[in-house]
This record gives structure tokens, sequence and C-alpha cells, in this order.
């Protein structure tokens, strides 16, 4: 939806309704990590109504959300973090200097 016609779109005491797919989206991250007020989570959910892309966007953050917080989740050491990089930025140099 265009900035123009939110603007022109229903309002409550002067306060747009509607959200940007951004501000949406914005909404939804401060919504999982309970820092969203009642009408941050109101207007979230009248875009979601209307929006395909959000409603999948939300989705997967929930389950993002759920993978990082279950206790079987293992996660890499840092010295293997730093082995990878490593190795990515030669293959990565030997890439450029193919090419």
């Amino acid at each position: 939806m265009s900035e123009k016609k939110r603007k022109k779109g229903m309002s409550v005491n002067g306060v747009s309704v509607f959200l940007s797919c951004d501000e949406a989206n914005h909404t939804c991250d401060k919504t999982q990590y309970n820092e969203a007020d009642i009408w941050e989570k109101i207007k979230l959910n009248i875009h979601l109504l209307y929006c395909s892309a959000c409603r999948k966007y939300t989705k997967n953050n929930t389950k993002l959300t759920k993978m990082l917080k279950d206790k079987d989740v293992s996660y890499m050491k840092e010295s293997d973090v730093q082995n990878l990089e490593k190795k990515f930025q030669e293959e990565l140099k030997s890439f450029s200097e193919k090419n």
C-alpha cells in the first residue's frame, strides 16, 4: 500500500490503523520479544488480515524463535566459526583470482 493511501486510510484519533510491511515486520519482531504495546499488536493483526507476505514473515519468525528456545539446538564453537570463515575467504580469493 502506498504511503499516500495509507495516510488516507482509517484512523482513530488521528492515528493511522494501517501499517506498511516494514512497520509490520518491525512490530512482529517487537512482539516476539514482548516489547510491543497493545496498540501496535492491534495494528499488526489488522495488517496480517490482508498481507500474506507479512503473515509468512510472522510465521517464519515464530518458528525461528521456537527453534532457538529449543534446548536441543546446537551451536558451532567459536573456533569452528573462525575456521569456516577463514576457509570461505580463501575460496573467495581463489575464485576471484581465477575470474
